[in-house]
């Protein structure tokens, strides 16, 4: 099994609900705050895209000054159009943000960790608990201009799920923390966390965030 697993729906489902398994139990759920990450889009390549643009127009405005504008548009259209790849990324997720920010959701159960997203389709990332080395903490200086932060789970990927643009992080990081340690505690070894009656694997996680 890999580290997470990711499910592909071509069908857009409005809540991560339905795949909810019989004795899973949501423990925390949440989405990032819509101005923070729609804000993180658009800044996402921008500079890239800028430079990008700023090269491309001088190219075309020295073309246009060189050659006559007739003899070269079969040559610069299709060019540019490809050439400025990084300037269409980026305006398709300055275009998509709203729409990615309402198919995104976390949550935290007594059995995984859940992210949501997706734009036309649906994606869903099961982290096991197993599988996490460590949760980390994220919060550069947009992020604290914007009073979100970033929690990752360091499954040793090469790009570590996370939630994303969390608002009151300092509260959520720390409770998180402690639902990943309880959990991984009592699989490794059962203990008192859960309720008396059934020690052990099939019992039941009782802490809400």
């Amino acid at each position: 099994m890999s580290k997470y697993e990711s499910v592909s729906n071509i069908v857009v489902s409005t809540s991560l609900d339905n795949i909810i398994v019989k004795g899973e139990e949501i423990v925390w759920r949440g989405k990032p705050k819509k101005s923070a990450f729609i804000i993180n889009k658009i800044l996402m390549m921008l500079p890239i895209a800028l430079i990008w643009l700023m090269i491309d127009s001088s190219f075309i405005m020295v073309a246009l000054s060189s050659f006559d504008f007739k003899e070269i548009i079969w040559f610069i259209i299709p060019f540019f159009a490809l050439h400025l790849m990084p300037v269409w990324i980026w305006l398709g997720n300055v275009l998509t943000a709203n729409k990615k920010w309402k198919n995104t959701e976390y949550a935290v159960t007594n059995k995984r960790i859940i992210i949501m997203s997706g734009f036309i389709g649906m994606d869903y990332q099961s982290i096991y608990y197993k599988d996490i080395k460590n949760v980390d903490l994220k919060i550069n200086v947009i992020d604290k201009v914007l009073k979100v932060g970033d929690i990752y789970f360091d499954t040793n990927q090469k790009v570590s799920p996370g939630f994303l643009d969390i608002e009151n992080v300092y509260e959520i990081y720390p409770k998180i923390q402690k639902v990943v340690l309880d959990i991984q505690t009592d699989i490794e070894y059962p203990n008192n966390l859960r309720p008396k009656e059934n020690d052990g694997y099939n019992t039941k996680y009782n802490v809400k965030i």
